[in-house]
């Protein structure tokens, strides 16, 4: 019998009671494959829906060798695979941000890979490419971190391949590990990448004049890789948005038993409101914003401050001096004044650049506010502080405003106060602000995001067993057993101007206003302002009632006739 010290000892290094419980936890799996245990590869076939965008004809030009093999033609899996593929190489890397489940695709590529195949992981991502990070993942690895983890088992990096010079480091690295396939699980900007690698090592980089083949996993925790039809969401979303539901459906039980706070609680989500958007499907709070229907209805800041504070003193009015606003963290970009500003803004740092580096921090904003156009400037000068000197502060490595340093939600609280007093100088109005990020890209996967990736990984694996390149894995028909298809990355590319020459991207699928989800929110939210019908919607679960859930804008959206999911 060992001693309590000794059970305790046992727990560490991933080795907690629940994770070592979480390892043995079944995965349902697509019928296609067969079983999770010893999952059979599967052949794709053409099916009738070709993809393209309204640049198409310049993606061709720049694309002509994936192009033509793919003819952006949607792959549907077509039975078990009859060849038996062995000697492939295949190296796997996360790229991006984390997001929940990543581990489970590289479970689900060995799997599918089997003895026959050798699996190596690239350590830090793109970085890790570039210099040769690789390390053979064994069986004992895949069964380790099945079920667990965000990206910690290979570690992620945001580098970007696309001089010369990268792309001979990769041909490098692909010769000296012999490697037949690259597969990158990434977002958007990630799987741009694939794309153009898929089309770089098409061919001539091995002695016989082959290639090496290119497969993209679709992952963002944000939800801004959607595609119709094909990709209903990226992976870690779902844990993501239930870990912070939780949490709000906390502070909301907290806000209506102290009865004396407003919350005002900053979500992920730069570029879109998904994550925003399913928080408050989940939890109905008193106020959520929508980034993308600010902008559509081209609402300025004082409009949306009025807003928010008619409800605070409504919601007063009835003896409910408590509540809980959620905004998404690129909320500040969407507003109309707030984007013509930061977009002149960026152009006067970037032209400014040695000027703007040498002066005092306390000199910086009048420098800016002397270039700026008359009613930026005064918008800028009517901005506290701490929000000037995050607009002011250093841009990421692709040029953009750090959006998630922006104190958004002190700046909806400050500005709400005092409209608030304005309305009604008798509402007493308290509040208190988070941010919640990181809490939610590295949890446990949900079963429905640890069985999703682990079909991913097993589609992928597919993908390279039938020889295809220029794909990305995708799961379709999530509440009726599931599908592997492949959409052909090509085909998703536009072509947009970005840091002053055109580049090649596929578009972030933001919130659409006559989507089913905005809809039902929409037809809900003046009900939630009004009175206390929030909802704890609980822990994510792995064993128990709500284990199938779908997300709740993932269930509308795709038209599903039930909140829970069915793969296998």
């Amino acid at each position: 019998m060992s001693t309590l010290v000794e059970q305790l000892l046992d727990t560490e290094a991933h080795r907690s009671i629940f994770e070592t419980a979480v390892r043995q936890n079944p995965l349902p799996v697509c019928a296609a494959f067969g079983s999770s245990d010893q999952p059979q590869p599967v052949r794709f076939s053409n099916t009738s829906q070709v993809l393209g965008t309204k640049d198409a004809d310049g993606v061709r030009a720049q694309f002509p060798q994936t192009v033509a093999a793919s003819g952006n033609v949607v792959l549907s899996s077509a039975g078990a695979s009859t060849a038996r593929v062995t000697g492939k190489r295949v190296a796997v890397l996360f790229s991006g941000g984390p997001a929940a489940g990543g581990h489970n695709v590289v479970c689900g590529l060995k799997r599918v890979l089997g003895a026959g195949n050798t699996l190596f992981g690239v350590k830090a991502g793109p970085k890790g490419l570039l210099k040769g990070s690789l390390f053979e993942i064994t069986d004992a690895n895949v069964d380790f971190i099945l079920n667990t983890g965000g990206f910690d088992f290979l570690g992620s990096d945001r580098t970007k391949i696309k001089s010369a010079e990268q792309f001979a480091q990769v041909r490098e690295t692909c010769i000296k590990h012999n490697l037949d396939a690259i597969v990158v699980v990434g977002g958007d900007d990630s799987n741009t990448n694939a794309a153009v690698l898929a089309e770089s090592l098409f061919s001539g980089v091995k002695a016989d004049g082959s290639g090496v083949q290119v497969i993209g996993v679709p992952k963002t925790i944000d939800g801004d890789l959607q595609i119709p039809g094909l990709l209903s969401i990226s992976f870690g979303f779902d844990t993501a948005t239930r870990i912070y539901s939780e949490m709000v459906g906390n502070i909301l039980q907290d806000t209506s038993s102290s009865l004396k706070y407003w919350h005002f609680v900053k979500l992920m989500g730069r570029s879109a409101s998904h994550v925003a958007l399913e928080v408050a499907l989940q939890t109905k709070p008193a106020i959520a914003l929508i980034s993308e229907e600010i902008a559509s209805k081209q609402e300025s800041l004082a409009s949306i401050i009025d807003r928010v504070a008619r409800v605070i003193v409504e919601r007063s009015h009835k003896g409910m001096n408590y509540g809980v606003l959620l905004a998404p963290e690129g909320l500040i970009e969407f507003i109309p004044e707030m984007n013509a500003m930061i977009a002149e803004l960026n152009d006067v740092l970037a032209h400014h650049a040695a000027e703007f580096a040498a002066l005092a921090d306390d000199a910086k904003a009048d420098f800016v506010g002397s270039r700026l156009s008359a009613d930026n400037a005064a918008l800028l000068a009517s901005l506290p502080h701490y929000i000037v000197n995050m607009l002011l502060a250093e841009r990421d490595s692709h040029g953009n405003l750090q959006v998630s340093l922006i104190p958004t939600e002190q700046l909806l609280i400050d500005m709400a106060k005092k409209r608030v007093k304005e309305l009604d100088p008798a509402v007493p109005f308290a509040a208190h602000n988070h941010f919640l990020g990181y809490e939610g890209r590295c949890g446990a996967p949900t079963l429905f995001d640890a069985a999703y990736t682990f079909n991913l990984g097993l589609t992928a694996g597919s993908l390279i067993l039938d020889g295809r390149t220029g794909y990305m894995a995708t799961i379709t028909g999530l509440s009726n057993g599931g599908t592997p298809q492949a959409i052909p990355l090509a085909g998703l590319l536009n072509i947009e101007r970005r840091h002053g020459k055109d580049e090649f991207v596929i578009e972030k699928a933001l919130v659409k206003m006559d989507s089913p989800a905005m809809k039902f929110f929409a037809s809900r939210r003046d009900e939630w302002a009004a009175g206390d019908l929030f909802a704890s919607p609980g822990p994510r679960q792995f064993w128990g009632p709500t284990t199938h859930q779908l997300p709740i804008s993932v269930a509308l959206n795709s038209g599903a006739d039930s909140l829970m999911f069915r793969i296998g």
